[in-house]
């Protein structure tokens, strides 16, 4: 009998510790699962339903478009697509459930709160009121009430429909400036967005960053933009001393102590470099730090702390800061999917690039654009289609009434001097010697055209690259290669001419048969024809305004607002919300 006992006592053991580790690895699962579930804990709970006043009131709030409650109360340009939203759910609130902030109203009031590093305003979506909205919710106080509940969550749907908004495709839409691009095609459908994607999302913060623009360079930009954040609650703000003279390596500069103390902090002189903090003679690692600086800003590197160079250094941090914030908002305009290799030109920093199929820069040169005042370079997108060596070029009426005619009055056989000829509408020549008096009568009354034969002196250079659009404004080459020399560089009357138009020529045509290498296009370019070049493939076209710009090597560089672009766009985002759609 003992014998017997003794296997059924171990058994019983052995069962026991079965359950016992059977329990406890439920307990583990149990306790697992509900860590996973943390950031959704009550999205099993239905949205919270309100009694009949409660929808009253719901719906009072969405028809008159305006909470008073909020830091910007008019979102009558939201109030269809808030109705929407609320429509989708029965008019219950989908933020609050159980009387309290879902697990992803609390992630999404997170990210409204660090706003500022995607270079917008905390303040905007109501920064600093929701800790007094959540503590009304928070059931250790006082019973929640449905009023504080229908506030909170309107508020809240307000404040990220216009969060994801304004991150997607920015405040303000580009068509307000006359500007070539097209937000509209990008729009999300914000009802069904944060029903799908954002109410129930178990990570808001991973589906809102898909929300931005995909570029490295805008990426570059945020990186970039986070550490001028710092360095603006770093500096004292206070400005250089002037002194009323160039101060050239080795002179004594009583501001250099701050000069050092400024330059370490953006970087241009590095922190392990040997300068005395409280040094007053400008050599050595200072003065390249100085010119470091000046190339960041595209001047002319000289090293000389001129009255140019102080008034740079002597910009406020927030203002380069504010250039940032500025330039983020321009590439939320930008089309997404520019997936076919763009090329890019950039008006204030006078430059242009072609970019890969990965959107690495594969060709970057220096570029001229529009004077400014008067002849501005249009902001668009568009397809390069083709490519005329040895072009023609047809002299745009304004420019021949007021540049042309009086000179033809003085000369009449100017046109023929100077390489150009008379044309009709069919391009045929009419005259090309001396001008009479009746062909120069048409000339005046738009009848009759000017046009400059093809050749090295042509004001096209030898190549220009065309994609049609209703600016007229295409990329050519120039004869005034000089121009390229200069650090300001709007000089033209609005088309983009092109530091090197021969390898841009054979990077448009590297996809086109015929084996376009740079023989084969210098060879077109000093022909005895004009001869066209449709692209085998369009090719995406941006002209973009960009004062702030971070390179791949991940230096900031800041350009001078030539055209007041900034300025204007400053002015519209001051005036807050409803923003011009």
């Amino acid at each position: 009998m003992t014998q017997s006992r003794i296997p059924k006592a171990l058994a019983l053991i052995l069962t026991l510790v079965a359950l016992a580790l059977l329990y406890s690895h439920n307990i583990a699962s149990t306790a697992h699962a509900r860590t996973r579930s943390q950031t959704s804990a009550n999205s099993a709970e239905p949205p919270q339903q309100l009694s009949a006043e409660g929808q009253a009131a719901l719906r009072a709030a969405i028809d008159s478009g305006n909470v008073p409650q909020l830091r910007w109360p008019d979102f009558s340009d939201y109030t269809k697509l808030v109705k929407e939203f609320y429509d989708s759910y029965g008019n219950a609130l989908p933020w609050v459930r159980g009387m309290q902030p879902t697990a992803q109203a609390q992630q999404v009031i997170a990210l409204l709160l660090h706003a500022d590093q995607k270079g917008l305003s905390a303040e905007d979506y109501d920064g600093p009121r929701w800790a007094d909205r959540l503590a009304k919710l928070k059931p250790a106080t006082s019973q929640p009430s449905e009023a504080d509940a229908v506030q909170f969550d309107v508020a809240l749907t307000v404040c990220v429909m216009r969060y994801v908004s304004d991150l997607h495709i920015g405040k303000v839409n580009p068509k307000h400036f006359d500007f070539g691009l097209d937000v509209d095609t990008k729009k999300y459908d914000l009802p069904q967005f944060l029903k799908t994607d954002v109410v129930d999302a178990p990570d808001v913060a991973g589906v809102l960053a898909q929300v931005e623009p995909p570029y490295p360079g805008y990426q570059r930009t945020v990186r970039a933009l986070q550490t001028y954040l710092q360095y603006v609650k770093e500096n004292d703000g206070a400005s250089l001393p002037t002194t009323g003279k160039t101060i050239a390596p080795g002179d004594t500069y009583p501001g250099a102590p701050q000069l050092i103390r400024l330059l370490k902090l953006v970087g241009d002189l590095p922190a392990d470099a040997n300068v005395p903090a409280d040094a007053t003679v400008f050599q050595g690692p200072l003065v390249d730090a100085v010119k470091h600086f000046q190339a960041r800003l595209g001047r002319t590197p000289d090293g000389k702390i001129t009255a140019q160079t102080l008034a740079d250094l002597n910009v406020p941090l927030s203002a380069r800061l504010r250039q940032m914030q500025l330039t983020l908002e321009r590439w939320r305009w930008i089309p997404v999917g520019l997936h076919d290799a763009p090329i890019v030109a950039n008006i204030p920093e006078f430059r242009l690039r072609a970019y890969d199929e990965n959107f690495k820069v594969a060709l970057t040169m220096n570029v001229v654009v529009g004077k400014a005042y008067g002849h501005d370079t249009p902001v668009f997108e568009n397809k390069m289609q083709y490519v005329i060596f040895r072009p023609y070029w047809s002299v745009p009426y304004s420019i021949a009434r007021a540049e042309f005619l009086p000179k033809i009055e003085r000369d009449p056989d100017y046109l023929e001097k100077k390489g150009f000829a008379v044309v009709d509408s069919r391009q045929d020549v009419v005259a090309s010697g001396a001008v009479s008096s009746d062909v120069l009568q048409q000339l005046r009354a738009g009848k009759l055209f000017i046009r400059q034969n093809p050749g090295p002196k042509n004001s096209l250079g030898l190549v220009k690259f065309i994609f049609p659009n209703s600016y007229d404004i295409y990329m050519h080459d120039t004869p005034e290669q000089e121009l390229f020399a200069k650090t300001r560089r709007d000089f033209s009357h609005g088309c983009i001419r092109l530091e090197k138009p021969a390898d841009l020529a054979v990077w448009v045509l590297r996809n086109n048969p015929g084996n376009w290498n740079m023989d084969h296009v210098r060879a077109a370019m000093n022909g005895s024809t004009t001869q066209q070049i449709n692209l085998a493939h369009p090719i995406p076209i941006l002209i973009v305004y960009g004062t702030a710009i971070v390179t791949e090597d991940g230096t900031v560089h800041f350009y001078d607002d030539i055209y007041g672009h900034d300025a204007e766009l400053e002015k519209v985002l001051d005036k807050g919300y409803p923003y011009p759609g």
